[in-house]
């Protein structure tokens, strides 16, 4: 056995989760043999979490023992190195994936389903953030439990000048910005297009993040002009759609998935919130065949959420062992194995169409 008729068994070996060969992935990251005949194989996975890693070994096991019978000692290490797009690079944001989470009508529980997203890709040990960009109504700091206010601190540029950014609030480890943050609870907020793009950008360009594997936005329901701000200020790596199962709720979530593609964000997939006997079940699922869009899971409705949620500890559903914990995880899981499939089939992006 020698190192190349090794990496020669391995590179073609189609993992079950992406269906991509191993050379053409990258997950195969080296391939050795030992003075001794050991073999080591090192598998470096671009999600937090992939729900294959046992099949994936026992392929890899299967093909070095039968292409080399005498192998006796192997060893396969696993790494995760989360890939991204570099959303936030025309920003100077340090962000590998921005995520918009939208819904086509208000009511079908898109907040929450966005919050309960970022705690799970951070419960899977990615580092995460949370914007409210749902600025008519912001619910996102009461989901997360947290009143603190943004302060403004002073840091070092590149170029030696001081800068003055906003640091976000921090809510079980999550950095979290939100216009809830600047308005009294009462108060609400009119504002024209242009206030609004202000604001986003204010959150995105003017935030002090850090390092951010996703950064989760969540974006005010329906059609309006906060997608096309996102799209012209990142490169997003994709939006969620979420729905509820009744047909009323599927013909607006149709719009939703229409208004990102129009303006070039890839749609990573539908999510069907609240289904169970009320709404039904299957709606969504079935909506996004009809589309040709991924089905990221379905939350069934229970009590247990709103209960957490109007508390405020929306991040006890992912981190405590209860109904909807499994079913939250498992849209986080698909969702990160859906912007990692769209950098490996289709890592560029069309240029964006000014309507």
């Amino acid at each position: 056995m020698s190192e190349t008729s090794l990496q020669s068994c391995l590179k073609e070996l189609v993992d079950p989760v992406f269906q991509k060969p191993l050379s053409t992935s990258g997950f195969l990251k080296g391939a050795t043999v030992g003075e001794t005949g050991e073999v080591s194989i090192q598998i470096e996975l671009p999600v937090p979490s992939y729900p294959l890693q046992s099949e994936l070994s026992e392929l890899i096991e299967n093909a070095v023992r039968t292409q080399f019978p005498d192998c006796e000692d192997l060893k396969i290490e696993y790494s995760i190195n989360i890939k991204g797009k570099n959303s936030g690079g025309r920003l100077g944001l340090k962000v590998k994936n921005v995520i918009a989470v939208g819904a086509g009508k208000g009511g079908v529980g898109k907040s929450t389903v966005a919050a309960s997203l970022a705690f799970a890709l951070k419960e899977f040990g990615a580092r995460v953030g949370l914007v409210d960009a749902d600025v008519y109504g912001p619910s996102i700091p009461h989901l997360v439990g947290t009143s603190e206010k943004p302060v403004a601190q002073e840091f070092q540029g590149k170029d030696g000048q001081t800068l003055t950014r906003i640091v976000p609030v921090e809510a079980d480890g999550l950095k979290v910005m939100s216009m809830a943050f600047f308005v009294e609870p009462e108060q609400a907020v009119i504002w024209r297009g242009p206030m609004l793009h202000k604001a986003i950008s204010q959150f995105l360009q003017d935030t002090e993040w850090g390092e951010l594997d996703y950064l989760v936005i969540d974006m005010p329901p329906g059609t309006g002009d906060v997608s096309l701000t996102l799209s012209q200020l990142l490169d997003m790596a994709g939006a969620v759609v979420v729905c509820s199962p009744q047909q009323v709720a599927l013909l607006d979530a149709v719009k939703a998935v229409q208004m990102f593609r129009q303006v070039k964000i890839p749609v990573l997939g539908i999510v069907e919130n609240m289904s169970g006997e009320v709404f039904g079940r299957g709606g969504a699922q079935a909506k996004g065949e009809e589309l040709q869009i991924p089905f990221l899971g379905e939350i069934p409705m229970n009590a247990e959420i709103r209960e957490k949620s109007d508390v405020g500890n929306i991040s006890q559903l992912v981190t405590e062992d209860c109904e909807s914990q499994a079913h939250l995880l498992k849209v986080a899981e698909n969702t990160a194995i859906e912007i990692a499939r769209t950098l490996i089939e289709n890592p560029t992006r069309p240029p964006l169409e000014i309507l």
